[in-house]
């Protein structure tokens, strides 16, 4: 199976139900809201599933990409797709294992744009926000967006302040910047 992204380049994604690519509209929706802020950037995928998100961003010209994945299966099809997409100056890497866990080995690094898209009904939301927060991951003009389930509520996260919301059908996507 393939999935289109931009400049109508074909990406693999993995049979079946294992991930989830973000709806088309819902990944041109946020590329229009971020336009202007891709070209140079340090993007973060955070249960990267599909990695249609951040083979995006290298195709907008994002200066380094890194994912984190579970699948082993995914983490291979996703390497692929980048390795496809990136150009000779941008970097990439996919992390492979649990958010939490492989989050904490990315300390002291800072990224510009943050993509976080769990499974709608993980426990993941909050825990990993706060990590995210608490050890100064998003660069001073960054911002995150996580995509869920328009029914679920979102919290406030210390360090973190949300700046807009956008529903699309069955998708939602909230976006946090640093605070204060």
């Amino acid at each position: 199976m393939s999935l289109r992204i931009c400049g109508n380049r074909q990406i693999k994604t993995l049979p079946g139900l294992a991930t989830r690519p973000t709806p088309s509209r819902v990944r041109e929706a946020l590329f229009n809201i971020w336009q202007g802020t891709i070209a140079g950037c340090r993007w973060l995928d955070i249960c990267t599933g599909s990695g249609s998100m951040g083979a995006e961003a290298l195709c907008r010209g994002a200066a380094s990409v890194t994912g984190i994945e579970q699948s082993a299966k995914a983490c291979a099809v996703i390497h692929e797709n980048w390795e496809k997409v990136a150009g000779s100056s941008q970097t990439f890497q996919i992390l492979r294992g649990n958010a939490m866990v492989k989050l904490g080995a990315l300390g002291g690094q800072q990224f510009d744009r943050v993509y976080f898209d769990p499974p709608y009904a993980s426990d993941l939301y909050e825990p990993l926000l706060n990590k995210l927060a608490s050890q100064e991951m998003l660069a001073p003009d960054g911002e995150i967006a996580i995509e869920h389930s328009p029914e679920r509520s979102t919290q406030p996260i210390p360090g973190l302040e949300i700046c807009r919301q956008k529903i699309y059908g069955n998708t939602a996507l909230t976006f946090y910047a640093r605070s204060g």
